[in-house]
């Protein structure tokens, strides 16, 4: 009977490249197609293009929409759309390139031939000018390990110091500790 059951078995299902799968676009083309055919003068916004490619490609997937805003950013980063107002349109050809952040740069000036560049001047501020009447001054000698270290010495422990009796004069660190009083035998 074993055999007859593996007889009358179904087929096995394809495999998930065969089975049928959406087939649409890459999301920059749909993105563009919809900013073209809405063709909107002041922009397309995110949620207009958005119900453009649902009803062009109602198969999307169920992560449409955070690939959607992806897709926007990066095409926004690269210049391929241009976002004014929360509005995505396609960039102007004509329109000059955007400028960045801070200062512009100082246009430099064609050097004459011949001519020598300088190396640039170095950071920080110049040294005073020196007396030329005043005695040359002596070179510094650097501290090899000779002479007093850097920076404040080490505390030395004596070592003569015995602990100090609770009565004495001389106190050691921190709070003292707590004297109990001797307690007399109660009843003798």
């Amino acid at each position: 009977m074993a055999t007859e059951d593996s007889n009358t078995q179904s087929p096995p299902s394809p495999p998930l490249q065969q089975q049928q799968l959406p087939i649409f676009p890459q999301y920059p083309e749909m993105i563009m197609a919809a900013v073209e055919a809405l063709n909107d003068p002041n922009g397309s916004s995110k949620t207009a293009i958005a119900k453009h490619m649902e009803a062009v490609h109602p198969d999307l997937p169920a992560a449409h929409s955070t690939l959607l805003a992806h897709h926007l950013h990066k095409m926004k980063q690269s210049g391929q759309l241009v976002m004014v107002k929360n509005n995505y349109m396609k960039p102007d050809p004509n329109a000059p390139p955007k400028r960045g952040r801070g200062r512009p740069p100082k246009p430099k000036e064609p050097l004459p031939p011949g001519a020598v560049i300088s190396p640039p001047r170095p950071r920080g501020r110049p040294p005073k000018p020196r007396d030329p009447l005043a005695p040359p001054a002596l070179p510094k000698k650097s501290s090899g390990g000779t002479g007093k270290p850097r920076g404040r010495p080490p505390k030395k422990m004596k070592t003569d110091q015995v602990p100090a009796p609770t009565t004495g004069s001389t106190r050691g660190r921190g709070r003292p500790p707590k004297v109990k009083p001797a307690v007399a035998p109660v009843g003798c």
